[in-house]
């Protein structure tokens, strides 16, 4: 954190123990991200209630670049928060989500959508030995072998029949993997 914590107790004393249990929740958020700017806890007992027991709101406001994320922990809506402690590190998990979303977000941590399967003609096969090779748009010939044939029979794969196709590297080089013919609405 690139400011110090900021603590407040509203409608209650302070209390060095409950501070303490909010500065070691408070710690574990540098782990989830490394860009939080400031982080404000507000602990709150909003209504004295002698006959249910005292309820527990918690408010953490963290400030990162772009954005300010907030989890207010409300006692009106979770009445296990008669316990300040499980609404303190509920409030922080809470906290702690948030930030691993803010990261990944900004890390551009998307899932990546594969490219299209590249297209090529089959030059050669050669079934009693139970591998092929492609001729691809730009010339080269890439190797494949019968397992990498997916939806069709090799033995009856001839030259010339447009398939798609994953390029990856090999012990050789270059080869096929994930070869499937491609209908007649496909061209190379």
């Amino acid at each position: 954190m690139q400011l110090p914590l900021q603590v407040t107790f509203q409608h209650l004393p302070h209390s060095d123990e409950v501070e303490d249990i909010v500065y070691e929740n408070a710690s574990r958020l540098d782990g989830f991200c490394d860009q939080i700017m400031s982080c404000r806890v507000v602990v709150d007992m909003p209504h004295r209630h002698h006959r249910q027991g005292n309820l527990y709101q918690v408010r953490v406001d963290i400030t990162v670049p772009g954005e300010e994320l907030v989890v207010n922990r409300e006692a009106g809506q979770h009445t296990q928060y008669k316990d300040l402690r499980v609404a303190i590190d509920d409030a922080f998990n809470t906290a702690a989500r948030l930030l691993e979303d803010y990261a990944r977000r900004h890390r551009l941590d998307v899932k990546a959508h594969q490219e299209a399967p590249a297209h090529a003609r089959v030059a050669k096969v050669f079934p009693e030995v139970d591998y092929g090779f492609l001729e691809t748009l730009d010339g080269r010939e890439i190797y494949f072998h019968r397992n990498s044939l997916v939806g069709a029979d090799f033995d009856q794969l001839e030259p010339g029949t447009e398939v798609a196709y994953v390029e990856e590297q090999g012990e050789k080089g270059p080869q096929a993997s994930t070869v499937k013919p491609v209908g007649r609405h496909h061209h190379v």
